[in-house]
């Protein structure tokens, strides 16, 4: 049985063991998104002072690790292109395989460090935070969920846990046995041609470029600029929604739909996206990741706007858009990913590079906006206390807040209750993120007949000129 399960596992597609690996990081990181701040706010009770503190430093950290290891990893890529210098190489592929192996299973274990108290509250925010950061695992958390009893909760992470260490293990084993296998002959191949080869005339010695040198060059890339403005903007939005869900859910809807339902709510609200990309995806080859990210935005600000003009009454109206915010919202943060690699594409041929620096500029689009995770919760925290008087941090919080039925009816008109304020939160923070990234997208330009032209471009540098041989 073990080794017909094994020989099922080998004869399994390259794209879905590489899909598999984004399930479990999914499994782990959604439930982490979900109940990391209302775990240390109201089960371990940390103060405000050190839940700042934390998110502060997490922030550094968060912009920078990308980055750094970016750079350990790119940095011999990003010398001038020479002639016959190779664009693609077997063995980056591979020691970034031999490093997910090693940090996945890491990156679970770390992962369990959030659900269970072992230090003050302050001080464990601020450690699992920097030690780490499917879809089908937030239905189930919110089964098992519940603040005063913690214990069911802890046992369903250290089972998503596990099982992303076997995952990981696993499917990082495959890639790696399958990709040395399939690219033997062609390096053996590729090896021969290189004994063929006429002596090459002499090379000069060609000059490392420097971080302060790489950073000169990205701040005269100006798609990546105005890119990375948007994207701030959208992953701010993301890990908004991502940390207030549950907020919306219980003083927006708690008393209005049973359990089951705002479950539904939550599992398709994580669903949906991977869903709705196939769609998308499709679209972006019809009309362009462009056209289809800019009518995106148009049409969160329009829902947003519907919403707004409906009110807070219309529950089924405000079921979807919840729903339907998150949905759209992770459907383009997933899309973005494919404007990166168009703009390492465009950085390879504006700098002429010996080789895409494809991890290095990914790390670049996240140092300037990794810190929109640690925005979100900040700023939404500041905003509702600062509209209703509601503060998570204090141990009765709503002690503060204007009474949802109050002595006198012009008192309740005047006064901003609770719901009130998770209703504005919940529209006017899209309507805002719209109109910032309608601005800062209509300035970006790789699209069209200038992506055409880099991809060309990129074409040819693949293909270069066939190297001349020696006469046998």
């Amino acid at each position: 049985m073990g080794l017909r399960l094994l020989a099922c596992l080998f004869r399994l597609p390259t794209a879905v063991i590489y899909g598999s690996l984004s399930l479990f990081v999914s499994i782990l990181h959604n439930v982490f998104l979900l109940y990391y701040v209302d775990t240390f706010v109201s089960v371990y009770k940390i103060d405000k002072l050190s839940f700042w503190i934390g998110e502060t430093v997490f922030l550094i950290w968060n912009s920078l690790n990308d980055p750094l290891f970016g750079w350990l990893s790119d940095r011999v890529f990003l010398s001038t292109q020479q002639p016959g210098a190779e664009i693609s190489s077997p063995e980056v592929v591979l020691k970034r395989l031999r490093a997910l192996s090693h940090n996945g299973p890491l990156f679970a274990i770390s992962f369990l460090a959030f659900w269970v108290a072992w230090a003050h509250p302050g001080v464990q925010f601020l450690l699992c935070l920097c030690i780490a950061i499917g879809s089908l695992s937030v239905f189930m958390s919110y089964t098992v969920w519940n603040k005063e009893d913690f214990f069911s909760f802890r046992i369903f992470c250290v089972v998503l846990a596990l099982c992303s260490i076997v995952g990981f293990t696993l499917s990082t084993q495959l890639l790696r046995q399958r990709f040395e296998a399939d690219g033997k002959a062609k390096w053996d191949q590729e090896s021969t041609l290189k004994q063929l080869y006429i002596e090459k005339l002499s090379v000069p010695q060609e000059k490392r470029i420097t971080l302060a040198e790489y950073l000169q060059q990205l701040t005269r890339h100006r798609n990546f600029l105005w890119f990375v403005c948007m994207n701030l903007v959208q992953v701010f939005h993301c890990h908004f929604n991502s940390n207030f869900f549950p907020l919306f859910l219980e003083h927006l809807l708690s008393d209005q739909i049973s359990v089951s339902t705002g479950s539904f709510l939550l599992g398709v609200s994580y669903i949906a996206p991977h869903l709705n990309n196939l769609y998308f995806l499709s679209l972006c080859r019809r009309c362009g990741v462009y056209a289809v990210v800019r009518g995106l935005f148009f049409l969160k600000l329009a829902l947003s706007v519907v919403m707004l003009l409906a009110g807070p009454d219309q529950v089924y109206l405000l079921c979807i858009f919840i729903a339907s915010n998150r949905v759209f919202t992770e459907g383009t943060c997933k899309l973005l990913n494919l404007v990166v690699t168009d703009l390492v594409d465009e950085d390879l041929i504006l700098n002429r590079r010996k080789q895409a620096a494809s991890a290095l500029l990914f790390g670049m689009v996240a140092l300037v906006t990794k810190p929109g995770q640690t925005f979100a919760p900040l700023i939404g925290t500041w905003l509702l206390c600062a509209y209703t008087g509601y503060d998570i941090f204090q141990r009765n919080p709503l002690g503060n807040v204007v009474s949802a039925q109050p002595k006198l009816e012009s008192d309740a008109a005047l006064e901003p209750t609770l719901r009130q304020g998770c209703f504005y939160l919940l529209v006017f923070v899209p309507i805002a993120c719209a109109l910032l990234q309608l601005l800062t997208w209509s300035q970006f330009s790789l699209h069209g007949k200038r992506l055409q032209l880099v991809k060309a471009q990129r074409q040819g540098l693949m293909q270069g000129e066939a190297p001349e041989v020696k006469m046998i």
